[in-house]
């Protein structure tokens, strides 16, 4: 097993510069930190964890809060959390994950002990309980959501008013002045989930601004659910002809339900989905997306949090912009 000695002897530096480097608290030339770096990876030096700790005070752990719930889609939520996960790495951190639904209970497990040096959170409400405890504690943190509030916080997340505002331009501009939102399952409204609501707010102004009429409706997702609520949709506004989806269990099932109804796509009827790239582009019609960065939000979280413990990183509210790509599913209204 290598020491720190023999990587400070390969490195021609002292034991304690190799010190230095590993935790960060003394200023070191960025000439000699590549060297030593260089050396720890070529001798495959891992530092002594619990020694760390006692001596540092630090665990080397950032807690990441993501509470799997079933009505929300969990392929996105996970690739957020392995993005977390890959990008502390190499920052030479490790990620505990809470996946229970404790919420305040288990920022306070977390913020009272010396289990994490840090704590990013995701799932965020505009309202979230968790918040305040999170304000209180002082505890370094990042938050993969924009709640209500957002001041003495950090937070990261794609500007889904933006996103909102986005999908309506692409269709008014297209023609299409009726238009029907399928939402998250009512639930993720209930708990005002800061994503879903935002996209709604964003969805709505531009509507004003463009003249567009909006219907929003939640969806549970899945077969019988997207019956029931494109029934509801037509039977309200028979002469919608575009729609925007917010809720990826609910995008193959619409498509197939347009087509059996004789709705082509797009000549009768226009989607724009709010989903990752995979789903729009393997949907049986390759649907116009905003596509959900979550490998990058999950990057910037944890370089935020990083730098706030190494003392340089300031509360600060990074909103990735939106882009929109054009596929087959959209075209210009019908006459």
């Amino acid at each position: 097993m290598v020491t720190l000695a023999e990587v400070a002897q390969h490195a021609g530096v002292s034991a304690s510069t190799v010190s230095y480097v590993l935790s960060g608290k003394r200023s070191i030339s960025a000439s000699t930190r590549e060297r030593v770096e260089n050396s720890i990876q070529q001798l495959g030096y891992h530092p002594n964890a619990g020694a760390r700790a006692l001596a540092s005070s630090r665990t080397n752990i950032i807690a990441l809060m993501v509470p799997l719930r079933t009505d929300m889609y969990v392929p996105v939520m996970m690739e957020i959390a392995i993005a977390v996960a890959t990008s502390a790495r190499t920052h030479g951190y490790d990620v505990l994950l809470l996946t229970g639904e404790e919420g305040p209970a288990a920022v306070r497990r977390i913020a009272g002990s010396s289990l994490a040096d840090a704590i990013i959170l995701m799932d965020v409400e505009l309202h979230d309980e968790r918040l305040p405890l999170l304000r209180d504690s002082g505890r370094t943190a990042a938050l993969i959501g924009l709640p209500a509030d957002t001041s003495g916080l950090t937070c990261v997340d794609l500007d889904f008013e933006a996103t909102g505002a986005l999908c309506v331009d692409h269709l008014s501009g297209l023609g299409h002045r009726e238009v029907a939102v399928i939402g998250e399952a009512a639930a993720v409204y209930e708990r005002h989930t800061g994503f879903a609501e935002r996209t709604v707010d964003g969805i709505r102004a531009k509507a004003q601004d463009t003249g567009t009429r909006i219907l929003h409706r939640p969806c549970e997702g899945g077969y019988a659910a997207m019956a029931g609520t494109l029934a509801r949709i037509f039977d309200e506004r028979p002469g919608t002809t575009g729609f925007i989806v917010q809720n990826e269990a609910a995008v193959e099932p619409l498509l197939n339900l347009l087509q059996q109804q004789g709705r082509a796509v797009p000549e009768d009827v226009s989607v724009v989905a709010i989903c990752p790239d995979q789903v729009a582009t393997q949907a049986s019609v390759r649907l116009t997306s905003v596509a959900i960065p979550a490998q990058e939000m999950g990057r910037r979280a944890v370089e935020q949090v990083v730098a706030k413990l190494a003392g340089r990183g300031t509360d600060e509210v990074d909103l990735l912009e939106p882009v929109l790509t054009v596929r087959a599913s959209t075209g210009p209204a019908p006459a």
